[in-house]
């Protein structure tokens, strides 16, 4: 009854299962093998264009490393302030860029509002030495509060990027939830709308430490490899990444882990607002909720044994509630059942 993150699952059965095909033998090391070469194909298929694939093991290396090809050590990107390279990253992206700035930008549900965006890159100081200049802009898709960037939503922000001559990249760490979300074609919300580069994640969603950077801008990738290598990243067995990889992306088996994982979020979220003293914090369009429980409710989840972040401490909390590919309806209709005993507890001490 875990709800704190998506990271917290094991790893799905298909994914372990390809891990131990993988294990049999020997290969070529340093992405020499055949798990390896066969991602670009297939990912190719994926997005419905030609593009580089460079498996890694972590989000917050895909993230800095792709970064890291689109702005110089003087350079700016510009992010939300939620967003998991400006909070959760200890700096990565200022150290594999060598240096680069990253420039808030303002906008409600963790995304990043166009006009504000337009505003602050005119004030970007561009061509003036006293200033970062101004290099890429960094979506995350979904965001930090479980919400979705909608197509037109990204074709206006990638606008405003090249307007500005510079490159957009997306942190895909639950890409998959996004594209269920939309009911869309990975390619009508990546390189269709001027998507650079992006990170597309696994980990979260069923692998057991898997990333890949993936360029639409091929010419963005030409120093990916040195950068990898130089960043520690460029395994030796890299056949178990691509074989994670592999296995994820086959039979849409990254899509039914999202979906599932959105599913049981809908279901939490519906269940919730069905109590009058419950405010969601943030549309639920993916696989997190932010939610706003008494006290006294969050104290007794916890004494039945129930598992998340507090996200903001008080008389009344916020916590985060993750869903996964392998959450059970059993364990959400149980939260609920006890967000109402202890509503009911807390509502019957209120009046006495």
């Amino acid at each position: 009854m875990n709800f704190s993150s998506d990271n917290v699952t094991e790893v799905c059965p298909e994914i372990m299962a390809a891990l131990v095909a993988a294990n049999e033998g020997t290969m070529m090391p340093y992405g020499a093998d055949e798990y390896t070469e066969r991602l670009e194909t297939k990912f190719s298929s994926i997005f419905e264009t030609p593009v580089k694939v460079f498996p890694v093991a972590t989000g917050s290396a895909a993230n800095a490393l792709a970064l890291s090809t689109i702005a110089p050590g003087y350079g700016a990107i510009y992010c939300h302030a939620e967003s998991d390279i400006n909070v959760d990253e200890c700096c990565a992206p200022g150290f594999y860029t060598g240096g680069a700035k990253l420039v808030t930008v303002n906008g409600t549900d963790a995304q990043i509002n166009p006009s504000e965006l337009s505003k602050t890159l005119e004030k970007g100081g561009r061509g003036i030495v006293h200033y970062a200049q101004p290099a890429g802009v960094s979506l995350t898709q979904a965001t930090e509060a479980g919400t979705v960037y909608l197509p037109e939503d990204i074709d206006e922000i990638a606008k405003i990027t090249h307007g500005h001559n510079l490159c957009l990249h997306i942190d895909g760490a639950r890409f998959a939830n996004a594209v269920v979300s939309l009911d869309c074609a990975p390619a009508d919300i990546t390189w269709r709308l001027g998507v650079d580069v992006m990170s597309f994640g696994a980990t979260k969603n069923g692998a057991m430490a898997a990333e890949a950077v993936i360029f639409f801008n091929q010419d963005l990738a030409k120093t990916f490899g040195y950068r990898c290598k130089r960043g520690g990243h460029l395994l030796s067995k890299m056949r178990f990444l691509s074989a994670q990889l592999e296995a994820y992306i086959t039979d849409d088996l990254w899509l039914k882990n999202a979906g599932h994982a959105n599913q049981m979020a809908s279901r939490l979220a519906q269940g919730l607002v069905e109590f009058p003293w419950v405010r969601l914090c943030h549309p639920v369009e993916a696989n997190e909720i932010f939610v706003e429980l008494p006290e006294s409710v969050v104290d007794g989840l916890r004494a039945d044994g129930f598992e998340f972040l507090v996200w903001q401490k008080g008389t009344l909390p916020i916590i985060r509630l993750v869903t996964a590919f392998n959450t059970k309806e059993e364990d959400v209709d149980g939260f609920l059942a006890s967000v109402k005993r202890y509503s009911v507890i807390d509502l019957m001490e209120k009046r006495e």
